[in-house]
C-alpha cells in the first residue's frame, strides 16, 4: 500500500444525502474518493459529487501547491464521481482527460462535450507512465457501468478500483464495515456477478498491496484479503453463512406476529436469524440479509388477490440481483382466500437452485393451534 508523500487523498465526506442513488438510506453518510499522484507528471484520479466540487477543488489546489495537473483520470462516469470534470477542465485547460472510449461517449451526454481536443483514450492493458509511478489500466465493464476502468499502480501495488470494493459510511461512523459493504455490493453491483468474477480473476494476477475504491476506506492487509474473499462469495451467489432471514409484510399485525414467533423458535434452536418488517425497514438491508444467509422465510398477507406490495417489491429486488441457491419458505395469511404463498413462489420460480420448504404455513387471520403447530414444524425444517 502506498505510504509515499507523492500520492495524496483528496476525497470528501457526504453527511447530508439521505438516499444514495435515491434508493439506499445513508444514516452514516458516504465518501467520494479522489486521489492525486505528484510524480514527474501529475495525475488526478476522479472527481466528486456536484455538491462538493468546490471543496474538492480547494483540496486539489492545496495538494498541488505550485504545480499543475497533467491528467485527469476518470475511472467511472457516475455523477457522484464525474460531476467535477467540467469544473476541472475549465480550471486546468492544459490537462488531458484520460478515460475509456465509452466514458467519453457518456461524458458528452452529461456535459455536452467529450473534450475531443484533450482526450487520452484508455484501453485494457494501456500503461500511463508518470515517472516513478506507472498506471496500468484494467477494463471492468458492468462493474457496474459499461465504461468502467480500474488502474493498477505498478510501483506501489495499489489498485484504484472504481466502485468495486467500496462501502457506505464515513470514517467516523459507528457502523459495521462488512454490513455496509454487503448492503452496498448487493444493492448496487449484485446483478453483475459474472463481471465481478472476471475482475477478480484479473486482480488475482496482480501483486496487490492495497485497494483504493471510490467509496469507503482504503483497504490493505487483512481487510483487503477479507473483502476480496467476500466479493468472490457474493459474486458467486453462494450463501455467506448459515442462518435465516425472515421478511414479512403484514396489514394488521397478525402475519408479522407469526413471523416474529417463527424467528423466536429458530433462535431457540440456536439459528442465527434476522427479521425485517418490509413496510418499515431499509429494504436493502433486508435484501443484503437474504444474500448473506442460506435460508429465507417470506411471510405476507394476501392483498387484492395477490400479495402485499412491499413483499412484491422485495422479491423483485431479490430476483433483479440474481437471487439463487437458497432454501425458501412461506407463511401466508388470508381471511377467506389466501393466495400470497402461491404468488411468492411463482415470483421465485425462475431463480436458479431455489429449494422450497413445504408446506407453506397458512393463517386464516390470526395464529391458532393448527397454524402454530405448522410454525413449529417449519422451524424444525429450517434449524
Amino acid at each position: 500500500m502506498f505510504t509515499a508523500d507523492d500520492i495524496k487523498y483528496i476525497g470528501v465526506q457526504d453527511k447530508i444525502t439521505d438516499l444514495f442513488e435515491s434508493q439506499y438510506p445513508l444514516p452514516d453518510g458516504v465518501t467520494y474518493n479522489s486521489y492525486v499522484i505528484l510524480d514527474q507528471k501529475v495525475a488526478v484520479l476522479d472527481t466528486v459529487d456536484a455538491r462538493f466540487c468546490d471543496e474538492w477543488l480547494q483540496l486539489l489546489q492545496s495538494s498541488l501547491g505550485q504545480r499543475q495537473p497533467d491528467y485527469l483520470i476518470i475511472h467511472h462516469m457516475e455523477p457522484d464521481h464525474s460531476a467535477g470534470i467540467k469544473a476541472f477542465a475549465d480550471k486546468y485547460p492544459q490537462a488531458k482527460i484520460a478515460a475509456s472510449a465509452k466514458a467519453f461517449a457518456i461524458m458528452k451526454g452529461f456535459f455536452g462535450t467529450d473534450f475531443a481536443d484533450r482526450q487520452l483514450k484508455l484501453s485494457e492493458g494501456d500503461v500511463l507512465g508518470l515517472g516513478r509511478h506507472s498506471l496500468r489500466f484494467i477494463a471492468a465493464p458492468m462493474v457496474h457501468w459499461p465504461e468502467v476502468m480500474m488502474s493498477y499502480d505498478e510501483q506501489t501495488g495499489t489498485l484504484f478500483s472504481a466502485d468495486a470494493f467500496g462501502r457506505f459510511g464515513v470514517p467516523t461512523a459507528n457502523c459495521s464495515p462488512i454490513d455496509e459493504a454487503r448492503r452496498y455490493y448487493i444493492g448496487i453491483v449484485g446483478k453483475y456477478g459474472a463481471q465481478v468474477q472476471a475482475v477478480l480473476k484479473k486482480a488475482s494476477a496482480l501483486q496487490l498491496t492495497g485497494i483504493c475504491p471510490l467509496h469507503g476506506p482504503m483497504l490493505a492487509g487483512e481487510s483487503m484479503r477479507k473483502m476480496l474473499g467476500l466479493y468472490d462469495t457474493w459474486s458467486s451467489y453462494r450463501p455467506e453463512q448459515q442462518g435465516v432471514t425472515v421478511a414479512y409484510a403484514s396489514i394488521y399485525g397478525h402475519t408479522g406476529a407469526a413471523a416474529e414467533k417463527l424467528a423466536e423458535m429458530l433462535a431457540a434452536h440456536g439459528v442465527q436469524t434476522q427479521t425485517f418488517d418490509l413496510a418499515r425497514c431499509d429494504m436493502y438491508q433486508a435484501v443484503a440479509s437474504a444474500f448473506r444467509f442460506d435460508k429465507l422465510v417470506l411471510a405476507a398477507s394476501t392483498y387484492n388477490g395477490d400479495v402485499m406490495p412491499a413483499m412484491r417489491a422485495y422479491i423483485q429486488a431479490l430476483t433483479d440481483r440474481g437471487f439463487r441457491d437458497r432454501t425458501a419458505a412461506f407463511i401466508e395469511n388470508g381471511c377467506w382466500a389466501p393466495t400470497a404463498a402461491r404468488v411468492m413462489r411463482q415470483m421465485l420460480q425462475d431463480c436458479k437452485d431455489i429449494r422450497f420448504a413445504e408446506p407453506a404455513v397458512k393463517l386464516m387471520s390470526d395464529l391458532d393451534d393448527g397454524s402454530a403447530e405448522q410454525l413449529r414444524q417449519l422451524a424444525e425444517q429450517l434449524k
